[in-house]
Protein backbone atom coordinates (compact mmCIF):
# COMPACT_ATOMS: atom_id res chain seq x y z
CA UNK A 1 0.00 0.00 0.00
CA UNK A 2 1.34 3.41 -0.91
CA UNK A 3 1.84 6.06 1.71
CA UNK A 4 -0.54 8.55 0.10
CA UNK A 5 -3.50 6.31 0.95
CA UNK A 6 -3.60 7.40 4.58
CA UNK A 7 -7.06 8.96 4.95
CA UNK A 8 -6.77 11.54 7.71
CA UNK A 9 -10.43 12.45 8.32
CA UNK A 10 -11.96 9.10 7.36
CA UNK A 11 -9.62 7.17 9.67
CA UNK A 12 -10.28 9.58 12.50
CA UNK A 13 -14.05 9.32 12.25
CA UNK A 14 -14.00 5.53 12.05
CA UNK A 15 -11.93 5.25 15.23
CA UNK A 16 -13.91 8.03 16.96
CA UNK A 17 -17.16 6.19 16.21
CA UNK A 18 -15.66 2.91 17.39
CA UNK A 19 -14.52 4.50 20.65
CA UNK A 20 -17.98 5.94 21.25
CA UNK A 21 -19.40 2.46 20.71
CA UNK A 22 -17.15 1.17 23.49
CA UNK A 23 -18.99 3.46 25.89
CA UNK A 24 -22.19 1.50 25.26
CA UNK A 25 -20.59 -1.93 25.04
CA UNK A 26 -18.40 -1.25 28.08
CA UNK A 27 -21.42 -0.24 30.14
CA UNK A 28 -23.35 -3.30 28.92
CA UNK A 29 -20.42 -5.60 29.70
CA UNK A 30 -20.11 -4.19 33.22
CA UNK A 31 -23.86 -4.57 33.84
CA UNK A 32 -23.75 -8.18 32.66
CA UNK A 33 -21.01 -8.90 35.18
CA UNK A 34 -22.41 -6.98 38.16
CA UNK A 35 -25.91 -8.43 37.75
CA UNK A 36 -24.86 -12.07 37.38
CA UNK A 37 -21.89 -12.60 39.73
CA UNK A 38 -21.67 -12.27 43.48
CA UNK A 39 -20.00 -9.31 45.17
CA UNK A 40 -17.12 -11.59 46.19
CA UNK A 41 -16.64 -12.75 42.60
CA UNK A 42 -16.74 -9.18 41.38
CA UNK A 43 -13.94 -8.50 43.83
CA UNK A 44 -11.88 -11.26 42.18
CA UNK A 45 -12.56 -9.62 38.82
CA UNK A 46 -11.29 -6.34 40.25
CA UNK A 47 -8.19 -8.09 41.60
CA UNK A 48 -7.44 -9.46 38.14
CA UNK A 49 -7.71 -5.96 36.66
CA UNK A 50 -5.14 -4.78 39.20
CA UNK A 51 -2.73 -7.68 38.54
CA UNK A 52 -2.74 -7.92 34.73
CA UNK A 53 -1.50 -4.37 33.95
CA UNK A 54 1.81 -5.19 35.64
CA UNK A 55 2.35 -7.96 33.08
CA UNK A 56 1.30 -5.83 30.09
CA UNK A 57 3.42 -2.87 31.17
CA UNK A 58 5.92 -3.36 28.33
CA UNK A 59 3.33 -4.05 25.62
CA UNK A 60 3.64 -0.55 24.11
CA UNK A 61 7.41 -0.07 24.41
CA UNK A 62 8.42 -1.62 21.06
CA UNK A 63 5.24 -0.59 19.17
CA UNK A 64 6.18 3.08 19.64
CA UNK A 65 9.29 2.60 17.50
CA UNK A 66 7.85 -0.05 15.20
CA UNK A 67 5.11 2.32 14.08
CA UNK A 68 7.72 4.92 13.18
CA UNK A 69 9.78 2.39 11.20
CA UNK A 70 6.73 1.06 9.33
CA UNK A 71 5.47 4.58 8.54
CA UNK A 72 8.88 5.34 7.01
CA UNK A 73 8.63 2.15 4.95
CA UNK A 74 11.61 0.36 6.52
CA UNK A 75 11.78 -3.11 4.99
CA UNK A 76 10.88 -5.96 7.35
CA UNK A 77 9.75 -3.64 10.19
CA UNK A 78 6.25 -5.14 10.41
CA UNK A 79 7.31 -8.79 10.60
CA UNK A 80 10.22 -8.06 12.91
CA UNK A 81 8.09 -5.95 15.23
CA UNK A 82 5.36 -8.58 15.52
CA UNK A 83 7.92 -11.29 16.24
CA UNK A 84 9.68 -9.20 18.90
CA UNK A 85 6.56 -8.04 20.75
CA UNK A 86 4.97 -11.48 20.64
CA UNK A 87 8.12 -12.94 22.18
CA UNK A 88 8.03 -10.39 25.01
CA UNK A 89 4.32 -11.12 25.48
CA UNK A 90 4.98 -14.87 25.69
CA UNK A 91 7.65 -14.29 28.33
CA UNK A 92 5.32 -12.03 30.33
CA UNK A 93 2.60 -14.70 30.14
CA UNK A 94 4.95 -17.40 31.37
CA UNK A 95 6.09 -15.20 34.26
CA UNK A 96 2.42 -14.63 35.20
CA UNK A 97 1.76 -18.38 35.21
CA UNK A 98 4.99 -19.08 37.13
CA UNK A 99 3.95 -16.67 39.88
CA UNK A 100 0.69 -18.55 40.48
CA UNK A 101 2.13 -20.44 43.48
CA UNK A 102 2.88 -17.10 45.16
CA UNK A 103 -0.30 -15.27 44.14
CA UNK A 104 -2.77 -18.00 45.10
CA UNK A 105 -1.89 -18.19 48.84
CA UNK A 106 -1.62 -14.40 49.09
CA UNK A 107 -5.05 -13.70 47.63
CA UNK A 108 -6.89 -16.90 48.45
CA UNK A 109 -7.72 -17.61 44.81
CA UNK A 110 -7.71 -21.40 45.07
CA UNK A 111 -11.29 -21.81 43.84
CA UNK A 112 -10.67 -19.59 40.81
CA UNK A 113 -7.50 -21.10 39.35
CA UNK A 114 -9.14 -21.79 35.98
CA UNK A 115 -10.42 -18.22 35.79
CA UNK A 116 -6.96 -16.76 36.45
CA UNK A 117 -5.27 -19.24 34.14
CA UNK A 118 -7.56 -18.42 31.19
CA UNK A 119 -6.89 -14.75 31.90
CA UNK A 120 -3.22 -15.37 31.06
CA UNK A 121 -4.27 -15.53 27.39
CA UNK A 122 -5.23 -11.87 27.63
CA UNK A 123 -1.60 -10.97 28.34
CA UNK A 124 -0.08 -12.27 25.13
CA UNK A 125 -3.12 -10.99 23.22
CA UNK A 126 -2.49 -7.51 24.62
CA UNK A 127 1.07 -7.58 23.24
CA UNK A 128 -0.18 -8.83 19.87
CA UNK A 129 -2.90 -6.19 19.62
CA UNK A 130 -0.51 -3.40 20.62
CA UNK A 131 2.03 -4.26 17.92
CA UNK A 132 -0.53 -5.00 15.21
CA UNK A 133 -2.34 -1.72 15.85
CA UNK A 134 0.97 0.13 15.69
CA UNK A 135 1.69 -1.39 12.27
CA UNK A 136 -1.82 -0.57 11.06
CA UNK A 137 -1.71 2.98 12.40
CA UNK A 138 1.38 3.57 10.27
CA UNK A 139 -0.33 2.72 6.97
CA UNK A 140 -4.03 1.90 7.36
CA UNK A 141 -5.23 3.57 10.57
CA UNK A 142 -8.93 3.05 9.79
CA UNK A 143 -8.45 -0.71 10.24
CA UNK A 144 -7.74 -0.12 13.93
CA UNK A 145 -11.27 1.27 14.14
CA UNK A 146 -12.67 -1.72 12.26
CA UNK A 147 -10.88 -4.08 14.63
CA UNK A 148 -12.20 -2.23 17.66
CA UNK A 149 -15.76 -2.44 16.32
CA UNK A 150 -15.43 -6.16 15.59
CA UNK A 151 -13.89 -6.92 18.98
CA UNK A 152 -16.48 -4.97 20.98
CA UNK A 153 -19.48 -6.50 19.21
CA UNK A 154 -18.15 -10.05 19.59
CA UNK A 155 -17.20 -9.46 23.24
CA UNK A 156 -20.67 -8.29 24.27
CA UNK A 157 -22.41 -11.09 22.34
CA UNK A 158 -20.16 -13.78 23.80
CA UNK A 159 -20.50 -12.29 27.26
CA UNK A 160 -24.27 -12.61 27.03
CA UNK A 161 -24.00 -16.25 25.91
CA UNK A 162 -21.33 -17.28 28.43
CA UNK A 163 -22.49 -15.27 31.44
CA UNK A 164 -26.28 -15.08 31.13
CA UNK A 165 -27.23 -18.20 29.16
CA UNK A 166 -24.50 -20.68 30.11
CA UNK A 167 -23.93 -19.11 33.56
CA UNK A 168 -20.15 -19.56 33.44
CA UNK A 169 -19.68 -16.62 35.80
CA UNK A 170 -16.11 -15.21 35.83
CA UNK A 171 -14.85 -17.94 33.51
CA UNK A 172 -17.38 -16.69 30.98
CA UNK A 173 -16.11 -13.12 31.46
CA UNK A 174 -12.46 -13.86 30.67
CA UNK A 175 -13.40 -16.37 27.95
CA UNK A 176 -15.51 -13.78 26.10
CA UNK A 177 -12.63 -11.29 26.25
CA UNK A 178 -10.05 -13.87 25.15
CA UNK A 179 -12.11 -15.00 22.15
CA UNK A 180 -13.01 -11.44 21.13
CA UNK A 181 -9.33 -10.45 21.29
CA UNK A 182 -8.39 -13.55 19.28
CA UNK A 183 -10.87 -12.59 16.53
CA UNK A 184 -9.48 -9.05 16.52
CA UNK A 185 -5.91 -10.37 16.27
CA UNK A 186 -6.95 -12.65 13.37
CA UNK A 187 -8.53 -9.70 11.56
CA UNK A 188 -5.42 -7.58 12.07
CA UNK A 189 -3.06 -10.36 10.91
CA UNK A 190 -5.13 -10.87 7.77
CA UNK A 191 -4.90 -7.13 7.08
CA UNK A 192 -1.09 -7.00 7.39
CA UNK A 193 -0.51 -10.43 5.81
CA UNK A 194 1.44 -9.09 2.83
CA UNK A 195 3.83 -7.22 5.12
CA UNK A 196 4.42 -10.46 7.05
CA UNK A 197 6.06 -11.94 3.96
CA UNK A 198 9.00 -9.56 4.42
CA UNK A 199 12.30 -10.53 5.98
CA UNK A 200 13.18 -10.35 9.67
CA UNK A 201 15.79 -7.70 10.50
CA UNK A 202 17.24 -8.53 13.90
CA UNK A 203 19.21 -5.29 13.85
CA UNK A 204 15.93 -3.41 14.30
CA UNK A 205 15.32 -5.20 17.59
CA UNK A 206 18.63 -3.94 18.95
CA UNK A 207 17.68 -0.39 18.00
CA UNK A 208 14.20 -0.72 19.52
CA UNK A 209 15.68 -2.06 22.75
CA UNK A 210 17.91 1.01 23.00
CA UNK A 211 15.07 3.40 22.21
CA UNK A 212 12.65 1.63 24.55
CA UNK A 213 14.58 2.82 27.58
CA UNK A 214 12.91 6.17 26.92
CA UNK A 215 9.49 4.55 26.51
CA UNK A 216 9.86 2.59 29.73
CA UNK A 217 10.83 5.81 31.48
CA UNK A 218 7.60 7.34 30.16
CA UNK A 219 5.46 4.33 31.12
CA UNK A 220 6.84 4.23 34.66
CA UNK A 221 6.47 8.00 34.91
CA UNK A 222 2.78 7.69 34.08
CA UNK A 223 2.37 5.08 36.84
CA UNK A 224 4.15 7.35 39.33
CA UNK A 225 1.94 10.28 38.32
CA UNK A 226 -1.12 8.11 38.96
CA UNK A 227 -0.17 7.81 42.64
CA UNK A 228 -2.14 10.99 43.30
CA UNK A 229 -5.32 8.98 42.70
CA UNK A 230 -4.09 5.91 44.57
CA UNK A 231 -3.78 8.00 47.76
CA UNK A 232 -7.41 9.15 47.64
CA UNK A 233 -8.58 6.41 50.06
CA UNK A 234 -5.78 7.32 52.49
CA UNK A 235 -6.99 10.86 53.10
CA UNK A 236 -10.60 10.69 51.95
CA UNK A 237 -11.58 7.03 52.51
CA UNK A 238 -13.00 4.87 49.73
CA UNK A 239 -15.73 7.49 49.23
CA UNK A 240 -13.21 9.94 47.76
CA UNK A 241 -11.97 7.22 45.40
CA UNK A 242 -15.55 6.41 44.38
CA UNK A 243 -16.18 10.05 43.47
CA UNK A 244 -13.14 10.02 41.20
CA UNK A 245 -13.85 6.64 39.59
CA UNK A 246 -17.48 7.61 39.03
CA UNK A 247 -16.61 10.86 37.26
CA UNK A 248 -13.49 9.78 35.35
CA UNK A 249 -15.13 7.41 32.81
CA UNK A 250 -17.68 10.09 31.92
CA UNK A 251 -15.06 12.80 31.45
CA UNK A 252 -12.81 10.46 29.47
CA UNK A 253 -15.41 10.38 26.68
CA UNK A 254 -14.16 13.87 25.77
CA UNK A 255 -10.70 12.43 25.19
CA UNK A 256 -12.11 10.12 22.53
CA UNK A 257 -12.24 13.13 20.21
CA UNK A 258 -8.42 12.98 20.11
CA UNK A 259 -8.82 9.88 17.93
CA UNK A 260 -10.14 12.15 15.18
CA UNK A 261 -6.45 12.99 14.67
CA UNK A 262 -5.32 9.36 14.99
CA UNK A 263 -3.80 9.32 11.49
CA UNK A 264 -1.95 12.63 11.91
CA UNK A 265 1.14 11.13 13.56
CA UNK A 266 1.91 8.52 10.85
CA UNK A 267 0.98 10.98 8.10
CA UNK A 268 3.59 13.47 9.32
CA UNK A 269 6.13 10.65 9.65
CA UNK A 270 5.46 9.32 6.17
CA UNK A 271 4.67 12.49 4.24
CA UNK A 272 5.87 15.36 6.47
CA UNK A 273 2.65 17.28 5.76
CA UNK A 274 2.55 19.72 8.66
CA UNK A 275 -0.37 21.62 7.14
CA UNK A 276 -2.53 18.64 8.13
CA UNK A 277 -1.92 19.56 11.79
CA UNK A 278 -4.17 22.64 11.64
CA UNK A 279 -6.92 20.66 9.91
CA UNK A 280 -6.72 17.93 12.54
CA UNK A 281 -6.69 20.45 15.38
CA UNK A 282 -9.76 22.12 13.92
CA UNK A 283 -11.58 18.79 13.69
CA UNK A 284 -10.65 17.73 17.22
CA UNK A 285 -11.75 21.07 18.67
CA UNK A 286 -15.02 20.95 16.75
CA UNK A 287 -16.03 17.95 18.86
CA UNK A 288 -14.07 18.34 22.10
CA UNK A 289 -15.28 21.89 22.84
CA UNK A 290 -19.03 21.09 22.81
CA UNK A 291 -18.45 17.81 24.69
CA UNK A 292 -16.58 19.71 27.41
CA UNK A 293 -19.22 22.44 27.58
CA UNK A 294 -21.98 19.81 27.87
CA UNK A 295 -20.34 18.10 30.86
CA UNK A 296 -19.72 21.41 32.60
CA UNK A 297 -23.29 22.59 31.95
CA UNK A 298 -25.21 19.56 33.28
CA UNK A 299 -22.71 17.43 35.22
CA UNK A 300 -25.35 16.24 37.70
CA UNK A 301 -27.47 14.77 34.90
CA UNK A 302 -24.59 12.58 33.75
CA UNK A 303 -23.72 11.47 37.28
CA UNK A 304 -27.35 10.47 37.89
CA UNK A 305 -26.96 7.93 35.07
CA UNK A 306 -24.67 5.88 37.32
CA UNK A 307 -26.87 5.57 40.38
CA UNK A 308 -29.58 7.90 41.58
CA UNK A 309 -28.42 10.38 44.24
CA UNK A 310 -25.27 8.36 45.08
CA UNK A 311 -22.64 10.23 43.07
CA UNK A 312 -24.21 13.67 42.53
CA UNK A 313 -21.84 15.13 45.15
CA UNK A 314 -19.06 14.43 42.65
CA UNK A 315 -20.31 17.29 40.44
CA UNK A 316 -17.22 19.52 41.01
CA UNK A 317 -14.95 16.53 40.42
CA UNK A 318 -16.61 15.83 37.07
CA UNK A 319 -16.42 19.49 36.01
CA UNK A 320 -12.68 19.64 36.71
CA UNK A 321 -12.09 16.28 35.03
CA UNK A 322 -13.93 17.57 31.94
CA UNK A 323 -11.36 20.37 31.68
CA UNK A 324 -8.63 17.81 32.35
CA UNK A 325 -9.85 15.62 29.48
CA UNK A 326 -10.03 18.63 27.17
CA UNK A 327 -6.40 19.52 27.95
CA UNK A 328 -5.40 15.89 27.35
CA UNK A 329 -7.18 15.92 23.99
CA UNK A 330 -5.43 19.04 22.71
CA UNK A 331 -2.12 17.84 24.13
CA UNK A 332 -2.51 14.58 22.22
CA UNK A 333 -2.83 16.45 18.91
CA UNK A 334 0.28 18.53 19.56
CA UNK A 335 2.02 15.36 20.72
CA UNK A 336 1.36 13.80 17.32
CA UNK A 337 3.13 16.75 15.71
CA UNK A 338 6.02 16.64 18.18
CA UNK A 339 6.65 12.91 17.70
CA UNK A 340 6.04 13.15 13.96
CA UNK A 341 8.67 15.80 13.25
CA UNK A 342 11.42 14.10 15.26
CA UNK A 343 13.88 12.42 12.90
CA UNK A 344 16.37 10.88 15.32
CA UNK A 345 15.41 7.39 14.08
CA UNK A 346 14.91 8.29 10.43
CA UNK A 347 17.72 6.03 9.18
CA UNK A 348 16.46 2.95 11.06
CA UNK A 349 19.02 3.61 13.79
CA UNK A 350 18.32 4.94 17.27
CA UNK A 351 21.53 6.46 18.64
CA UNK A 352 20.72 6.59 22.34
CA UNK A 353 22.83 9.67 23.09
CA UNK A 354 21.11 11.64 20.34
CA UNK A 355 17.71 10.30 21.40
CA UNK A 356 18.31 11.47 24.96
CA UNK A 357 19.16 14.95 23.66
CA UNK A 358 16.20 15.04 21.27
CA UNK A 359 12.73 16.53 21.70
CA UNK A 360 11.45 12.95 22.08
CA UNK A 361 13.18 12.45 25.42
CA UNK A 362 11.84 15.75 26.75
CA UNK A 363 8.29 14.83 25.76
CA UNK A 364 8.59 11.32 27.19
CA UNK A 365 9.99 12.69 30.46
CA UNK A 366 7.05 15.06 31.05
CA UNK A 367 5.16 12.57 33.29
CA UNK A 368 8.08 12.74 35.74
CA UNK A 369 7.94 16.53 35.78
CA UNK A 370 4.18 16.23 36.25
CA UNK A 371 4.76 13.95 39.27
CA UNK A 372 7.31 16.33 40.77
CA UNK A 373 4.64 19.03 40.77
CA UNK A 374 1.55 17.10 41.82
CA UNK A 375 2.75 14.64 44.45
CA UNK A 376 4.49 17.06 46.87
CA UNK A 377 1.55 19.48 46.64
CA UNK A 378 -0.97 16.67 47.13
CA UNK A 379 0.85 15.18 50.12
CA UNK A 380 0.98 18.65 51.69
CA UNK A 381 -2.56 19.87 50.94
CA UNK A 382 -4.76 16.78 51.21
CA UNK A 383 -4.07 15.92 54.87
CA UNK A 384 -4.35 19.58 55.93
CA UNK A 385 -7.35 20.84 53.97
CA UNK A 386 -9.28 17.71 53.13
CA UNK A 387 -8.61 15.15 55.87
CA UNK A 388 -11.68 12.89 56.29
CA UNK A 389 -13.68 15.06 53.87
CA UNK A 390 -14.01 12.78 50.82
CA UNK A 391 -15.43 15.35 48.42
CA UNK A 392 -12.76 17.92 49.23
CA UNK A 393 -10.00 15.34 48.91
CA UNK A 394 -11.24 14.21 45.50
CA UNK A 395 -11.77 17.79 44.31
CA UNK A 396 -8.34 19.00 45.47
CA UNK A 397 -6.63 15.95 43.94
CA UNK A 398 -8.17 16.36 40.48
CA UNK A 399 -7.65 20.13 40.67
CA UNK A 400 -3.95 19.75 41.43
CA UNK A 401 -3.55 17.14 38.71
CA UNK A 402 -5.38 19.23 36.11
CA UNK A 403 -3.34 22.34 36.89
CA UNK A 404 -0.12 20.33 36.48
CA UNK A 405 -1.40 18.79 33.26
CA UNK A 406 -2.06 22.27 31.87
CA UNK A 407 1.49 23.27 32.81
CA UNK A 408 2.82 20.20 30.97
CA UNK A 409 0.76 21.15 27.92
CA UNK A 410 2.34 24.63 27.93
CA UNK A 411 5.79 23.01 28.02
CA UNK A 412 4.81 20.69 25.18
CA UNK A 413 3.39 23.60 23.14
CA UNK A 414 6.62 25.60 23.60
CA UNK A 415 8.69 22.61 22.42
CA UNK A 416 6.53 22.24 19.31
CA UNK A 417 6.53 25.97 18.54
CA UNK A 418 10.33 26.14 18.73
CA UNK A 419 10.50 23.44 16.04
CA UNK A 420 7.62 24.22 13.67
CA UNK A 421 4.89 26.79 13.28
CA UNK A 422 1.32 25.50 13.56
CA UNK A 423 -1.49 27.86 12.72
CA UNK A 424 -4.08 27.95 15.51
CA UNK A 425 -7.60 28.26 14.00
CA UNK A 426 -8.76 31.01 16.38
CA UNK A 427 -11.73 32.08 14.24
CA UNK A 428 -13.01 28.52 14.09
CA UNK A 429 -12.52 28.14 17.83
CA UNK A 430 -14.60 31.29 18.44
CA UNK A 431 -17.41 29.79 16.32
CA UNK A 432 -17.22 26.46 18.15
CA UNK A 433 -17.48 28.26 21.48
CA UNK A 434 -20.40 30.35 20.23
CA UNK A 435 -22.29 27.29 18.96
CA UNK A 436 -21.49 25.44 22.20
CA UNK A 437 -22.93 28.34 24.21
CA UNK A 438 -26.23 28.02 22.33
CA UNK A 439 -26.20 24.28 22.98
CA UNK A 440 -25.45 24.90 26.68
CA UNK A 441 -28.58 27.03 27.02
CA UNK A 442 -30.70 24.20 25.65
CA UNK A 443 -29.10 21.65 28.00
CA UNK A 444 -29.43 23.94 31.02
CA UNK A 445 -33.12 24.59 30.37
CA UNK A 446 -33.99 20.88 30.29
CA UNK A 447 -31.70 19.63 33.13
CA UNK A 448 -32.60 15.93 32.63
CA UNK A 449 -32.56 13.60 35.63
CA UNK A 450 -33.04 10.14 34.09
CA UNK A 451 -30.92 8.01 31.76
CA UNK A 452 -33.35 8.11 28.83
CA UNK A 453 -34.05 11.84 29.12
CA UNK A 454 -30.33 12.62 29.52
CA UNK A 455 -29.49 10.74 26.32
CA UNK A 456 -32.35 12.42 24.44
CA UNK A 457 -31.47 15.93 25.65
CA UNK A 458 -27.79 15.32 24.86
CA UNK A 459 -28.75 14.29 21.33
CA UNK A 460 -30.92 17.38 20.94
CA UNK A 461 -28.08 19.55 22.22
CA UNK A 462 -25.71 17.96 19.70
CA UNK A 463 -28.14 18.65 16.85
CA UNK A 464 -28.55 22.28 17.97
CA UNK A 465 -24.76 22.68 18.11
CA UNK A 466 -24.16 21.23 14.65
CA UNK A 467 -27.05 23.16 13.09
CA UNK A 468 -25.87 26.48 14.53
CA UNK A 469 -22.25 25.74 13.65
CA UNK A 470 -23.12 24.82 10.06
CA UNK A 471 -24.93 28.13 9.75
CA UNK A 472 -21.95 30.24 10.88
CA UNK A 473 -18.87 28.23 9.89
CA UNK A 474 -18.05 27.56 6.24
CA UNK A 475 -15.17 25.23 7.18
CA UNK A 476 -17.61 23.05 9.12
CA UNK A 477 -19.90 22.81 6.10
CA UNK A 478 -17.01 21.86 3.86
CA UNK A 479 -15.79 19.30 6.38
CA UNK A 480 -19.20 17.62 6.59
CA UNK A 481 -19.37 17.44 2.78
CA UNK A 482 -15.87 15.93 2.69
CA UNK A 483 -16.82 13.33 5.30
CA UNK A 484 -19.97 12.27 3.44
CA UNK A 485 -18.04 12.12 0.17
CA UNK A 486 -15.40 9.91 1.79
CA UNK A 487 -18.00 7.64 3.39
CA UNK A 488 -19.76 7.20 0.03
CA UNK A 489 -16.44 6.52 -1.66
CA UNK A 490 -15.66 3.84 0.92
CA UNK A 491 -19.13 2.30 0.54
CA UNK A 492 -20.19 3.11 4.11
CA UNK A 493 -23.05 5.27 2.77
CA UNK A 494 -25.02 4.74 -0.45
CA UNK A 495 -24.30 7.03 -3.39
Amino acid sequence: MSKDEIRLHYSGFIIFAAKLLTVATGMGFTLLITRTVSQEEYGYWGTLNIILPYFTLLSTAFPFWVMRFVARDKEGATRTGILANTTIGAIATLVYIALFPLVVPAYGLGNYLTFYFVASINIIEAYLIAILEACLQARRPQFVGYGLLIGEVIKILLAYVFIVILRLSLLGVVSSIAIAFAVKVTFYIKTVWKELQGRIVFGYITEWMKGSTLNIMNIVGDRVAAIIFLILPIYGTEIAASYYWAAAPIANIIAYSSFLAFALYPKILAENKLEEATMSLRLVLMFSIPMTVALITIPTSYLLILKENVYIDATPVLMILAIDAFILTISSTFGSVLFGIEKVDEKAKIPLKQAIKSRLSIALALPWLHSMITLPIAFYILPRLGKDQPLLVATYAVGINTAAKFAMFIVQYIIVRTAVKIEIPWKNIARYVCASAVMAVVLYVFQPTRLSSTLIVTAIGGIVYLAFLMAIDQDARMLVKTIFRELRKRGVLPN
